[in-house]
């Protein structure tokens, strides 16, 4: 279970002038208030989604692979533009190493995927009773591929590989990993542009819900105020974690039900997509007055924010930015490794069309930051049996260095920068 999915299980209970001020007006009264910041924007063109399959393919031949097998999901987005829900029923697609690629789905669901579709005009159907797999086997031999080597892409379903396996004769079932994610992994421009899309939709709902948080109310309702801001500003949620008091302690949170009350931690996770790019940012902050210990916590894990953009430089393996920030937070008392109190996650993930995508700032991951590979940037500190501290906010990298796609928060006094605004 990705963290999307676990988020939204446990939900299922810059425009900063633009947005209202300070007010406890009821959130159906003023929410339609919030412009939405996504209207101009666009999805990627069929340029792009052509140019990715021509990466593929060329990739593909450098490393003596004939064809690529894809399933419904983001990567079958990301080459064709098509948006299909995994089910019992194959939807996929073959991407040969020369030639058009081709998409396999039922024959009800013919109309619904041209509907969809960005790129590629070969859309192969099977009946209820027929065998999708075959279907794959008689792709490969119409570009004249009797042997060889069939990439596939790495989250594609057991079920799907083995029956693929049965059905084609002298290919060789290969790991699609080398270019799926040689491909994915570095965001082109309008990529970027549509992450920052999200994130500006993400920042600008905390603001909204930031000014109503108020004693007594549910971590529930503060995620229905988030994602209700969210569609409103033109984005689609797709998680909002809200962690209160203790349960701020714990990553991912706690089923016991907690309310906001005064002294206590507020730790919210949340993201979005815009065109399927997707944000994603935690904020935290006391309600009332922090102690001393919440201070001094928070400012930890801020510095440590701060060291990780610094060390996320080109070249610089991936794993350092998280030993870097590690390091620190044991000279500061907590850890070591994994332990807590402390730092116990990963520092970060790769963030793209999925909300967690390779690579990580995990240690040990050994490669090498370069321009347009996107992050998360979140620490924290989690003190079981009191409270966690989470901030976090992604970053592209540049040639330049890297840059945020979200200003950091400036204080836990002011976690929004709203006092400026």
């Amino acid at each position: 279970m990705n963290k999307r999915m676990f988020l939204k299980s446990m939900a299922a209970a810059g425009v900063t002038a633009a947005l209202p001020g300070r007010s406890r007006a009821s959130p159906s009264s003023d929410v339609e208030k919030l412009p939405n910041l996504t209207a101009r924007v666009k999805p990627i063109g069929v340029e792009e989604h052509s140019a990715r399959v021509t990466k593929a393919q060329r990739l593909m031949r450098d490393a003596g692979i004939d064809a690529l097998l894809l399933e419904a999901g983001s990567a079958l987005v990301y080459f064709t533009g098509l948006r299909w829900g995994r089910s019992e029923r194959f939807t996929g697609a073959v991407i040969p190493a020369q030639g058009d690629l081709a998409v396999i789905t039922p024959s009800f669901e013919e109309p619904s995927v041209r509907e969809s579709l960005k790129l590629g005009s070969d859309v192969r159907t099977w009946e209820e009773h027929e065998n999708p797999f075959a279907l794959v086997d008689g792709v490969l031999g119409d570009r004249g591929l009797e042997e060889g080597r069939l990439a596939v892409e790495e989250t594609v379903r057991y079920f799907v590989v083995d029956g693929v396996r049965r059905a084609v004769d002298g290919f060789m079932l290969v790991p699609g990993t080398p270019i799926t994610r040689a491909c994915r992994m570095y965001k082109s421009p309008d990529e970027i542009a549509l992450m920052q899309t999200a994130n500006d939709v993400t920042l600008a709902a905390y603001r909204y819900v930031y000014e109503r948080v108020e004693a007594g109310l549910r971590a529930a309702e503060i995620a229905a105020l988030m994602n209700g801001a969210t569609r409103q500003l033109g984005g689609r949620p797709e998680f909002a974690l809200v962690l209160l008091n203790e349960a701020s302690a714990y990553p991912h949170g706690s089923e016991r039900p907690q309310t906001v009350t005064e002294g206590g931690v507020v730790l919210m996770d949340c993201g979005c997509s815009v065109h399927d790019y997707e944000s994603d940012i935690s904020r935290t902050w006391v309600h009332g007055e922090p102690t001393a210990k919440q201070r001094r916590v928070w400012n930890t894990v801020k510095r440590g924010q701060e060291l990780a953009l610094e060390t996320a430089v080109v070249g610089t393996p991936a794993g350092k930015v998280d030993d870097v920030v590690r390091e620190y937070y044991e000279r500061a008392g907590y850890g070591p490794g994994y332990r807590t109190p402390g730092l116990s996650h990963r520092l970060g993930h790769g963030i793209g069309l999925d909300g967690h995508e390779p690579v990580n700032f995990v240690q040990g991951e050994n490669i090498r930051l370069a321009p347009g590979m996107c992050f998360s940037n979140e620490p924290g500190i989690y003190i079981p049996g009191e409270f966690g501290i989470r901030l976090e906010d992604c970053l592209y990298i540049t040639e330049e260095g890297p840059v945020l796609f979200t200003p950091f928060s400036p204080s836990i006094d002011d976690p929004l920068g709203t006092s400026s605004a």
